[in-house]
């Protein structure tokens, strides 16, 4: 049986993350997102970096602050399942935004909206929270 990781060793274990883990390292967010959380994850997968206009990742990974901006806006500080996204609802990330969380089509065709991002993975559980993977990379306001 699989031990269960905390959400940085979760997604550094998957094939699906390896520019965020790369990007969270860079911005220097490890060791916060390795704490006793609990967490809630909307990973962007390598899919979602690569629809970024070219460039746009090696630009992110020069600039720590613009980077550390937008990686914590995919972070919610509490275990959010997908139970928890019955109706459409605003969370408050890290960052201090909010996103728009939508789970009104989950029962049909078990994709939840992230703002404008779906779900490609949902419920990655880890010991201090929970990892949704998904098809985009959100951009704070």
């Amino acid at each position: 049986m699989k031990k269960i990781k905390d959400v940085v060793d979760t997604a550094l274990e998957s094939d699906s993350f390896k520019t965020l883990c790369k990007a969270v390292i860079a911005a220097g967010l490890a060791d916060a997102l390795k704490g006793a959380g609990p967490f809630t994850i909307f990973a962007p997968t390598d899919d979602a970096f690569a629809k970024l206009p070219k460039g746009t990742v090696e630009g992110l990974l020069k600039d720590k602050k613009k980077l550390t901006s937008i990686l914590k806006y995919h972070v919610v500080p509490e275990k959010l399942m997908v139970t928890d996204f019955k109706r459409p609802k605003s969370f408050k990330t890290m960052q201090g935004q909010e996103i728009k969380v939508d789970g009104l089509m989950w029962h049909i065709n078990k994709n939840i909206k992230v703002n404008d991002a779906k779900t490609v993975k949902t419920d990655i559980k880890a010991t201090n929270g929970v990892i949704h993977a998904i098809d985009s990379v959100l951009m704070p306001k």
